[in-house]
């Protein structure tokens, strides 16, 4: 019988077409719902600004305080060069801004400078690119936080002998807010970073329509005399110095899967709006500083000396200064966005452990964003949550990657030949020239201050990437990954033997047993003794019981359960039988339950598998 002839074959197939089109549609619905479900645990434009770029906005706290104090030693005259210098800073942001959304569409799925090098620079650029990000984003996390608390500190003098303490316990805050989730973290950040932002603008605003300061706080700094001239290395230096203000900016590049979609043009509107803030602050900033003729005094910060001549010392002073505290503490959470995407791609490289790459329901890298919080807090804990034993290493490892970032894109340029191609080489050469020369001078400046240390850290960080790709490499061999196997042969009944281990007649022992009888080969009961009084015993139940599989005793003379154990697999197995061992082992429902079960039945699955080739089933005891 056929259908579609007239008018009732016409109706049925026209219903049959809305059926299909309507089950399309339901599932094309569940699907965006589904994407709209993930989608909402990720960063709008706004949320990553808040998320990603705390670090690089909260870095004008210290990024011209920086250059005032290598200029000033050529004498009060001298801070006046830090607009100029603060503008040389800005032309090498647009830069990097311009740079960075390049970088952003180039390379969709995160990793910045270490997916770019790993395209166009090769291995080894791409292994140093990720060891100098990797140590940028754990120094982020520990100069953040140890700033923070030394802020707070500074406006409450009870918690001086507790920086620490504040700095871990602000560390450990913000690591679970991220392991909850990073759309949650950003919307934690998002009044800290506003409030911020509107009151250094307020400190630009306000200082620049105030011909004279209102107030001057901190410490008479006495007679500045000029210790050396001002020439062409001092000026390298404070611009390398002021360029600490630019750390952060790639962070939105490293993490762009965390944007909701399209992922691409967020994070680039994200790294534009980055880009006018940060350069809008620090050359407001440092047009304050030449026009209030400011220089360092004890007790405060340059920040809060502009604060002061525009505010006052009334509670805005305050506010300022507390938001500034604050914004310090909060921007570790930069990190905690970008390195474990970071180590999510050497991951799946097969630089890193492949747990790395693992992401729970959330989405959430949970192991890299653990790993930070550690090496974080044992940095904290090693300089007593000091800061200025941190700044020495602290920018040098985002120069090099900056400088590896815009070099590959030199060289991407030069291979695509595309339209606009050389204008667009030419800005990165630039751009990869300065961030060298700011990476030189900052590690030559700074080398017998700590800065040595990255000679040993980053060539150390080079090697475990290395060890573990080479790891992974061999081990693909071996088990010949991207090869079809030979069909494996199917043993007989005859060989094959199912091993129960026994301690006890019990429904777990019971549930084993179970188990085994559905499993094909011979099964067969085995008990140590090591106790002879308690192996009697054991026969006895087991033969009032009679399950129906014979009870083996073996001799133990060492008294050893896995000894014995192992030996008598091994055994089995020389004599050609396929073996494998069923254990039972108890699972408390609550983890605060584990400790008070015995840990035999791991242990001695551990054991097994190590030393033999064995195959080691366990059966999981569920108890309330």
């Amino acid at each position: 019988m056929s259908f579609g002839g007239g008018r009732e074959g016409a109706a049925l197939n026209v219903g049959v077409v809305e059926t299909v089109a309507r089950d399309e549609s339901r599932i094309a619905d569940r699907r965006v719902r589904r994407m709209q479900r993930g989608d909402a645990y990720r960063l709008t434009a706004f949320g990553g600004l808040a998320a990603l770029s705390l670090d690089a906005l909260s870095s004008v706290a210290y990024g011209p305080e920086a250059i005032v104090l290598v200029l000033v030693v050529a004498g009060a005259a001298a801070v006046q060069w830090t607009f100029p210098v603060a503008l040389a800073i800005a032309a090498l942001l647009l830069v990097l801004v311009l740079s960075y959304r390049q970088v952003i569409a180039a390379h969709p799925d995160g990793g910045g400078s270490y997916a770019v090098a790993k395209k166009d620079l090769g291995r080894g650029a791409s292994l140093l690119a990720a060891a100098s990000l990797v140590v940028d984003y754990v120094l982020t996390v520990a100069v953040s936080l140890s700033a923070g608390a030394a802020s707070l500190a500074s406006a409450f003098p009870v918690l001086r002998d507790h920086q620490l303490a504040v700095a871990l316990g602000a560390l450990a805050m913000i690591t679970v807010v991220n392991l909850i989730g990073v759309a949650e973290s950003a919307r934690v950040l998002l009044a800290p970073t506003l409030l911020f932002i509107v009151c250094v603008l307020g400190v630009v605003g306000v200082g620049l329509l105030r011909p004279e300061p209102v107030a001057v706080v901190g410490d008479d700094p006495g007679p500045l005399i000029p210790i050396e001239a001002l020439g062409v290395w001092l000026l390298l230096k404070a611009f390398a110095a002021g360029c600490s203000a630019l750390t952060g900016v790639e962070a939105i590049a490293n993490a762009v899967p965390s944007f909701r979609t399209p992922a691409v043009r967020r994070a680039q509107h994200t790294e534009v709006a980055l880009g006018v803030l940060l350069c809008v602050m620090l050359v407001g900033l440092a047009l304050l500083i030449r026009l209030h003729h400011v220089v360092p005094r004890g007790g405060v910060t340059v920040l809060a000396q502009l604060a002061a001549a525009a505010f006052g010392t009334g509670w805005p002073f305050y506010v300022v200064n507390l938001a500034v505290a604050l914004a310090l503490g909060l921007a570790a959470n930069t990190s905690f966005g970008g390195l474990p995407v970071l180590l999510a791609l050497l991951a799946k490289d097969r630089r890193m452990p492949s747990l790395f790459a693992l992401r729970s329901e959330r989405p959430v890298f949970r192991y890299g964003v653990t790993a930070l919080a550690v090496a974080a807090g044992a940095i904290l804990m090693l300089v007593d949550a000091e800061t200025h034993r941190l700044l020495p290493l602290y920018a040098i490892g985002v120069f090099i990657g900056f400088t590896l970032s815009q070099w590959g894109l030199v060289r991407h340029w030069k291979r695509q030949r595309g339209p606009g191609w050389a204008p667009r080489a030419a800005l990165n050469g630039f751009g990869a020239c300065l961030t060298a020369v700011a990476a030189v001078v900052l590690l030559g400046e700074k080398f017998t201050e700590g800065a040595w240390l990255l000679l040993v850290i980053i060539p150390l960080l080079i090697t475990l990437f290395a060890r573990t790709e080479s790891y992974y490499r061999t081990v693909a061999a071996e088990l010949r990954l991207g090869e079809i196997p030979p069909r494996p042969e199917k043993g007989s009944e005859t060989t094959a033997l199912v091993i129960v281990p026994v301690v006890a007649v019990s429904e777990a022992t019971a549930r084993a047993l179970a188990a085994a009888l559905r499993m094909r080969g011979e099964i067969v009961a085995v008990a140590a003794e090591i106790d002879p009084a308690a192996t009697k015993r054991l026969s006895a139940r087991w033969k009032e019981w009679d399950p129906g599989v014979p009870l083996t005793v073996l001799p133990s003379p060492h008294r050893s359960l896995i000894a014995t154990l192992v030996g008598y697999v091994r055994k089995q197995s020389a004599a050609g039988r396929d073996v494998t061992v069923l254990l039972a082992h108890v699972e408390a429902r609550h983890w605060w339950h584990r400790p008070l079960h015995n840990p035999r039945g791991p242990v001695l699955g551990a054991a097994l598998r190590a030393r033999t080739d064995a195959v080691i089933a366990t059966l999981p005891i569920r108890v309330d």
